[in-house]
Order: C-alpha cells, then structure tokens, then sequence
C-alpha cells in the first residue's frame, strides 16, 4: 500500500491520492459544500471530494497524534505528580505564496474543531509578525517582504514561548491583506486553545535561517507537526498571476487598497507586473529561503494542476 521513498535527510512514506483516501476510514464528512465554497481562497478549486480524499485523513491522522500527545503529558504529570496548565498542540503550515496554504489551514481547523471531543482549534498566521511597512522601508526591505529580515523575531518567538507555556491568554497582531501592513492597535487575543494552527512562509524556518537571530530556538522549535504544501514552480507562477487578475477585479479596486493603483491595469500589463513581482520577489525567496526548509516537515503535500494534491508523504 505504501512505498519507502529517500527524500534527504529523512526518509518518508509515499502515498499516492488514491492510497491516501483509504486511510479516511469511517470518519464522517462534518463540512456542507456551502462551507467548503467559503473556506477556500481567491483562486482555489476546493471539492468536497478533495477534502473527503485528503483532509479527512489527515484530519485522522492529527487527531491520533494529538491523542497520544495528551496521553505523554498525562505520564508526565502522574510520575510528577503535578497538574500542570493546558499546552496547546501546535500545527505548523508551510510552503510558498500562492500554494493555498491559506486555505488548508482553514479546512484543518474547520474539521478538528468538530471532531466529537469538541476541541477548541485557533489559526494564526506569521503575517502578523512582519516588521510594520514604516520599519521595512526604514531598512529598505519593503521588496524583502515575506523574506527572513523581515519579520519580527523577537515578538514571533515570544508569542510561541507564551502559548507553550500555557499562558491562558495571548495575543497576536494582526496583518491585513488590504492595507499590505500590519493593523494599529489590533490584535487577536488567544485564550489558551486545545490545537493552534500557524500558518506562513517561515513555518519551517528556524534559527540558522535568520543571520541576526539573538535566539538559539526559532518557530520549528515549537510546532509539533508540520506541513509543507508544495507544487511545481511553473505552476505556483500561474497560480500567482491569475490570484493577481481576480484581486484587480476585486480587492484592488477598493479605494483604501494598498494596490488600488493596480486596478485601472490591462490585462496584459497586470500580467506583466505579477510575472515580474514573482521573480523578483517571491520566486527568489521560494529558492533561497522557503523550499529549502521542506525536507523538515512531518507532511508533505504535493499539488498538481486546479491545486489538487496528488502526493502525500509523511516522515517516518
């Protein structure tokens, strides 16, 4: 059913989509179509035969690792004899712009949040801790966004610590795609969740990655498994360009748009721009910085074309 596939540095099994599906067993489809429409992004295909085939298992397979994590802590605490606070399982989720990242986080939250334990399961996103634009360009880094310099290390390794440490409550700031710039004096206020779900480009990242880290722990320190959704270049590109074309038509067109001036573009110039915006700027981080950190993940996801995963590995 499986195959053993040497993936440097760890060895991985290998399932194909249709291997993959079986493993759902009798997990039931907890999610309407209608649902399904309003989870996915802005240039996604999202079935519900994708989720049946591919998140439920998974959804399966997080579910037995967070068990057995809870049964750990439980060992732990009656040799210690101690009842220490809630530490929330933490779901990390990687992979380039453009791959749906987004999107398989929202699903995973929306299935293990209805398992029958009824888990509290919160999302959180690493945009929110990107320097503020006022900072980047002080540091000339405004067209690094998304690159390790960018981000605020400080204030992302002492979130993970706090949540870890099973602080009841924490906050997180919050970025907005509209503006392109983190929200002032806006945060999300975390109360101590059964599962939180961090999502971002530097998932994987951790501190070798950043030159001028004052931490020896990063991001992957903290994260109990991890996800790489990934997919051929050429197509993450394509995906890039065409989420580019919808948002002229949409959220550009909005007058208090950080990109409103791309709204009034024609076709072939919006497609001239992303095309340059892609290798200039993500393309390269995704050589230099976010493919190279795929090999750490516990799971990856392989897309193919309409963003259906064909691939799954998971790590030994």
């Amino acid at each position: 059913m499986m195959t053993s596939l040497q993936f440097s540095p760890t060895e991985y099994l290998q399932f194909s989509r249709q291997q993959w599906a079986t493993l759902r067993h009798s997990v039931p489809m907890t999610l309407t179509e209608e649902e399904i429409v309003k989870l996915k992004g802005i240039n996604e295909d999202l079935s519900l035969e994708e989720v049946a085939e591919i998140y439920l298992p998974l959804a399966r397979l997080l579910n037995f690792y967070f068990s057995a994590n809870l049964r750990r802590r439980t060992v732990l605490e009656q040799f210690l004899g101690t009842n220490s606070r809630r530490i929330p399982y933490i779901i990390g989720i990687a992979g380039s712009v453009a791959v749906g990242k987004s999107t398989t986080a929202r699903v995973l939250q929306a299935l293990l949040s209805r398992w029958p334990e009824h888990r509290t399961v919160e999302l959180v996103t690493t945009d929110g801790f990107l320097h503020p634009n006022q900072v980047l360009k002080q540091r000339d880094l405004m067209k690094k966004k998304g690159f390790p310099e960018s981000y605020d290390i400080r204030s992302l390794v002492n979130f993970l610590s706090q949540v870890k440490s099973g602080i009841p409550r924490v906050n997180a700031p919050v970025y907005s795609h509209l503006i392109y710039d983190i929200v002032p004096d806006e945060r999300k206020i975390i109360y101590q969740p059964d599962i939180l779900i961090l999502e971002g480009l530097n998932v994987l990242q951790n501190s070798s990655d950043y030159n001028r880290n004052p931490y020896h722990v990063f991001v992957s320190d903290f994260v109990d498994f991890s996800i790489y959704v990934d997919a051929p270049e050429a197509l993450l590109q394509n995906w890039y360009i065409n989420r580019f074309l919808k948002l002229r038509q949409g959220a550009f067109s909005e007058p208090n748009s950080y990109f409103h001036h791309y709204s009034q573009l024609s076709k072939e110039k919006s497609v001239s721009i992303a095309s340059q915006l892609w290798t200039a700027i993500n393309g390269r981080n995704l050589k230099q910085n976010i493919l190279p950190t795929r090999d750490r993940a516990s799971l990856i996801l392989e897309k193919s074309t309409n963003h259906a995963v064909e691939i799954i590995r998971l790590r030994k």
